[in-house]
C-alpha cells in the first residue's frame, strides 16, 4: 500500500481506519479544517470517523501515521470516544466546502469546488493546499468542462457560505454509500444544507434514506418539498414506511399529500393506516412476493432475486388462491427460500408448500409478534384478515423497530 503525501478529501470518504494492531476502528465520513485570514490555507484539524453504533468522534490529525490507498493507520495513543460536535470556526470540507461557489483570481472566473487536497507542510502540519473546482456558465456548473486543480489562494470568496451552494459533488461522495450511513451524514449537516443535498436526491436515493432517519427529520424533509415531488418520493417509498410517515402529519396535510399519490400507490397506505402501529397490521408491508399455486420454483426464484426486495422478504414466497394482489384470495401456505434451492426449477411451488405455521393476523399484538418470531426463529412471517386472506408480511427489522426506543438511530454515548 502507498503512502500518500497528498490527499483528495472526496478520496477518504469511507475509508477504513486502523489502529496500531492493524485493528479496524471505524470508517473516515469527513475533515475538518479551520479557515484562516488572508490567504493561508486552511489548517487541518482532523478527521471525523464513525465507529461502532454510528456514532461520530474526532481524530485529530496528528494521531495519523499514515494516510494510505485503501486505510488510514494511526499512531499509538488513547483514542477520545466523545462524540464529536463541530466548532465555530471549523469548516467539514466534505459537508461544507465541496460545492461552494468562489471565483478564480486569474480570469475572474466564476467555479465550484469539486474536491480538496491536504497536504503535509515542512513543519509536519497537514494543511488544505489545492482545490479542483469546475467553471460555472451562468448559474450552471459547466458538467462537460475540465476539472482545473488550483492552488487554494487561487480562489476567493469561500470563507463565507453560499445561499446558492450546489451539491453535485456531495452526492458523488454519498453515491456509494448505503443508505443508513447517508442518513447518519444527513444528520450531521446543517438543516438547510441536509435539505438541499435531500432535495438534491433522486425519488428512490431519497425514498430509501428517508427510511433510515428519525420521524422528525422525515417529516421536516417531506413537508419542505413541493407537494409533487412529496407524493413521488412518499411512492417510491415501502408503504408501511410511507404509512407511519404519514401518520406523524396533521390529517388535513395526510390527506393532501395523499390526494397527489397515485391512486393506486395511495391505497395500499391508507390501508395500512387503518391498522393500530402495535399490531401485525400496523407493522406489515403490503408488498411481499406472493405467488399463485401453478407457479414455478424458477418463477419463485427469480421473484427473490429482485434486487428491490428487503433481504428479510426474500426469505420466503407466499402461496395463495388468485387474486395475488393484496388483499390476496385464499392463504395456502408459505415456501421457504432454502427449500426453493433444493427443488428443481420446473416444479410447481403448490407442491413445496409449508402449511404448519399458523398465519399471524392483522390485531396479533407486539407481544405475541415478538414471541411468534422468538419461537420459530422468523425474519419474516405472513399476516392474514379475518377471512384468511394475505394482506401482508411482518418482517424482523420492522419488529426491531418498535421495540427499540424511538430515538435509537441516535448517536448516543451510554
Amino acid at each position: 500500500m502507498a503512502t500518500a503525501t497528498r490527499v483528495f478529501c472526496s478520496r477518504l470518504s469511507g475509508v477504513a481506519v486502523f489502529d496500531p494492531n492493524g485493528d479496524q476502528i471505524g470508517k473516515v465520513r469527513d475533515v475538518v479544517v479551520t479557515l484562516r485570514l488572508g490567504n493561508q490555507p486552511p489548517r487541518t484539524l482532523g478527521l471525523v470517523v464513525e465507529i461502532q453504533q454510528r456514532r461520530r468522534i474526532f481524530l485529530p490529525v496528528t494521531r495519523v501515521t499514515s494516510f494510505e490507498s485503501d486505510a488510514v493507520v494511526l499512531g499509538t495513543g488513547t483514542l477520545n470516544l466523545k462524540r464529536f460536535e463541530q466548532r465555530p470556526g471549523e469548516t467539514l470540507v466534505l459537508a461544507e466546502l465541496l460545492d461552494r461557489r468562489g471565483t478564480l483570481v486569474e480570469g475572474d472566473v466564476a467555479v465550484s469546488v469539486s474536491d480538496a487536497a491536504i497536504e503535509q507542510a515542512r513543519n509536519r502540519d497537514w494543511v488544505l493546499t489545492r482545490l479542483a473546482v469546475r467553471e460555472i456558465t451562468g448559474k450552471r456548473i459547466t458538467r462537460r468542462g475540465h476539472v482545473r486543480q488550483v492552488e487554494w489562494n487561487a480562489v476567493t470568496g469561500l470563507a463565507l457560505s453560499s445561499a446558492d451552494q450546489g451539491a453535485d459533488s456531495l452526492l458523488a461522495v454519498y453515491e456509494d454509500m448505503k443508505a443508513a450511513d447517508v442518513a447518519n451524514a444527513l444528520r450531521e449537516l446543517p438543516a438547510e444544507r441536509r435539505q438541499q443535498i435531500a432535495e438534491a436526491f433522486a425519488d428512490e436515493r431519497l425514498a430509501d434514506v428517508l427510511e433510515e432517519l428519525p420521524e422528525e427529520d422525515q417529516v421536516e424533509i417531506i413537508g419542505r418539498l413541493m407537494g409533487a415531488r412529496a407524493a413521488d418520493v412518499l411512492e417510491a417509498m415501502d408503504p408501511d414506511d410511507a404509512a407511519d410517515l404519514l401518520a406523524e402529519f396533521p390529517a388535513a396535510e395526510r390527506e393532501r399529500l395523499l390526494a397527489l399519490m397515485e391512486p393506486d400507490e395511495a391505497k395500499p397506505v391508507r390501508q395500512l393506516m387503518a391498522y393500530s402501529e402495535d399490531t401485525a397490521g400496523g407493522l406489515m408491508t403490503s408488498e411481499p412476493v406472493i405467488l399463485s399455486p401453478d407457479a414455478t420454483i424458477a418463477e419463485a426464484l427469480a421473484r427473490v432475486r429482485e434486487p428491490e426486495l428487503s433481504a428479510a422478504l426474500a426469505t420466503q414466497v407466499y402461496v395463495v388462491r388468485p387474486p395475488v394482489a393484496t388483499p390476496t384470495g385464499t392463504f395456502l401456505g408459505l415456501v421457504h427460500i432454502q427449500r426453493l434451492l433444493r427443488e428443481p426449477p420446473s416444479s410447481l411451488v403448490s407442491g413445496v408448500i409449508d402449511d404448519e405455521l399458523d398465519p399471524l393476523t392483522t390485531g396479533t399484538s407486539l407481544p405475541q409478534l415478538t414471541r411468534y418470531f422468538a419461537t420459530y426463529n422468523l425474519v419474516a412471517a405472513p399476516v392474514v384478515d379475518d377471512d384468511n386472506h394475505l394482506v401482508g408480511a411482518v418482517t424482523v427489522d420492522d419488529l426491531l423497530d418498535s421495540l427499540l426506543p424511538e430515538d435509537w438511530r441516535e448517536d448516543r454515548d451510554d
